[in-house]
């Protein structure tokens, strides 16, 4: 008899936690991994986002929170998305969460029936295809390939729209393959996602602060839009605040309100202590945090320019967060170092287990071709890494 429940039979691992693990076995054994899987800064906390932690700890602060977060953060939410993205949204529309994946998985829930559909392009980040499968809803995967710089089409996303369409879903700066939508391009998926007002736009935008061409670009400051867009960002890459927890929403109030009414059942308001800090990191003028911008866009041209020595790499520059999403089906069916390598998974093992590099296999990001490889690492551990992958393969 199986006691478990068909909605956990039917969710996988995320293969980004399965791939750092067995790295940090290897590594357990003594054998020197150099690990590229996780999404995380290597940067610290910036010294005045700590002190005002340590400031609110020496307060006494130490109750729970409101659920939607505390007024004066919401407030400061408020002022960032005018300043920064020319969104008005009011603090009563606004909802802080613990980390931007909750925020994510309130609006599936709030919105999503049974076989509702939501239209995913790929590759996507590993957890946006689980957690539509959690909310009862359908994955409708659109393919975008790297010579289009992975970005969905107006067309694409039009032919994909059918009565079932409950959501679209999409991040940018992307996880995992670094894209950048320009502002033209925003607008004309809005056009498209503007005469179906029954769609909810779900726009990832964490990475922000991460982008090396320019201007961030939101897609809830079309109006014809902004009524139908839950806008997701939080602190934990832009100010290195991974483990801290704080994820936000800006979105119309009838959707803020049901994702109250979730988050109140389910863990309540976010850490009291990790909120204090994020008002003082919100408040902040982003040009605070240009030094780790720089830092991971260095890394990105060494990279970039390290991968193009690969035989076999099919490779973009990616114009923001700190991914690189190569396509390597040039190998596959190819058996190498007595490892035959049918898909990127394969691939990914391939390198873990002979050049002793841990990244991610693209399958579970929507796109067997690639693999994905953090460069949120130091440039000696990056130097290295290429030059092993390289070494096992030419």
């Amino acid at each position: 008899m199986n006691l478990l429940s068909d909605r956990i039979s039917r969710l996988s691992y995320s293969q980004t936690f399965v791939m750092s693990n067995k790295a940090r076995e290897l590594k357990a054994q003594g054998i020197d991994v150099i690990s590229l899987t996780l999404g995380e800064p290597d940067f610290s906390i910036p010294d005045f986002v700590r002190e005002s932690a340590i400031k609110a700890i020496q307060d006494g602060i130490k109750s729970y929170t409101p659920v939607p977060g505390y007024l004066e953060l919401r407030k400061a939410i408020a002022q960032k998305f005018k300043r920064d993205n020319n969104l008005d949204y009011k603090p009563e529309e606004i909802i802080v969460s613990n980390g931007g994946k909750q925020s994510i998985i309130n609006v599936l829930l709030s919105i999503i029936n049974d076989k509702d559909e939501v239209i995913v392009p790929a590759p996507y980040w590993v957890s946006y295809f689980e957690m539509v499968k959690l909310a009862g809803g359908e994955n409708v995967v659109v393919k975008t390939t790297i010579d289009t710089d992975f970005k969905i089409t107006p067309e694409q996303l039009e032919n994909a729209i059918t009565p079932k369409t409950k959501a679209f879903l999409f991040s940018s700066p992307c996880n995992p393959s670094g894209t950048v939508y320009t502002k033209e391009e925003l607008h004309a998926l809005a056009k498209v996602l503007a005469k179906h007002p029954n769609i909810i736009i779900i726009s990832d935008e964490i990475y922000e602060y991460i982008n090396y061409e320019g201007k961030h670009e939101s897609i809830a400051q079309f109006p014809e839009v902004f009524g139908q867009t839950a806008t997701i960002n939080g602190v934990s890459k832009s100010f290195s605040m991974t483990g801290w927890r704080i994820g936000y929403m800006g979105a119309p109030k009838w959707l803020t309100d049901a994702c109250d009414k979730i988050q109140g059942q389910m863990t309540s308001g976010p850490n009291c202590i990790a909120q204090k800090a994020a008002i003082t990191a919100v408040e902040a003028n982003p040009s605070v945090i240009n030094y780790m911008t720089e830092a991971f866009k260095h890394r990105r041209d060494l990279v970039f320019e390290l991968l193009q020595e690969i035989p076999g790499f099919k490779i973009n520059n990616p114009a923001g967060a700190f991914y690189f999403f190569p396509d390597i089906s040039a190998y596959f069916g190819k058996t190498i170092q007595g490892v035959k390598i049918n898909n990127s998974d394969d691939f990914a093992l391939l390198l873990l287990e002979k050049a002793h590099v841990a990244t991610v296999g693209g399958v579970s990001f929507g796109d067997n071709n690639c693999i994905r490889l953090s460069y949120a690492a130091s440039e000696e551990n990056l130097t290295e890494a290429i030059k092993r992958i390289k070494n096992i393969l030419v």
